[in-house]
């Protein structure tokens, strides 16, 4: 058995898992970090002991919804749970995109327990050189 050295801190803990446990009705939240690398933005999800079966990643329109759901490691009848501190249920999250991402090129990676998605910046939104021409067919406009 293990002991704790605060009270309290085991306290908030319980109320956190009665009051807000995960559903799909009402998720939790899940961290993430959200940056620029090259043309394209990466957007990191934490999603530790989450199998990637239990994970979906949606797109509609600007919206990129990713949800999981990590489910109970041992369901057998003769374990007894001694302490439970990893959050179980439904957790989600819910991102605008830019008009300037091309959502049709979304690459998604799973790997020790980081939820990683690269989105292409679409070719319309590059820095493009305007090329100026030197015309001789001027013409003035008399009024």
């Amino acid at each position: 058995m293990l002991m704790r050295t605060d009270p309290f801190r085991e306290l908030d803990r319980i109320t956190e898992q009665i009051l807000r446990p995960g559903t799909w009705s009402r998720p939790s939240a899940m961290p993430m970090d959200a940056y620029r690398e090259g043309d394209e933005y990466v957007v990191a999800f934490d999603l530790p002991g989450v199998s990637p079966d239990a994970i979906d990643v949606d797109v509609e329109r600007n919206m990129l919804t990713v949800r999981a759901e990590r489910r109970p490691a041992v369901n057998a009848d003769d374990v007894q749970m001694e302490l439970s501190e990893r959050p179980l249920g439904v957790f989600s999250r819910q991102i605008v995109l830019a008009d300037t991402l091309d959502t049709e090129r979304i690459d998604a990676d799973y790997d020790a327990g980081v939820l990683t998605l690269r989105i292409p910046i679409a070719e319309r939104a590059k820095p493009r050189k305007i090329s100026i021409g030197a015309g001789s067919s001027r013409k003035q406009i008399k009024g």
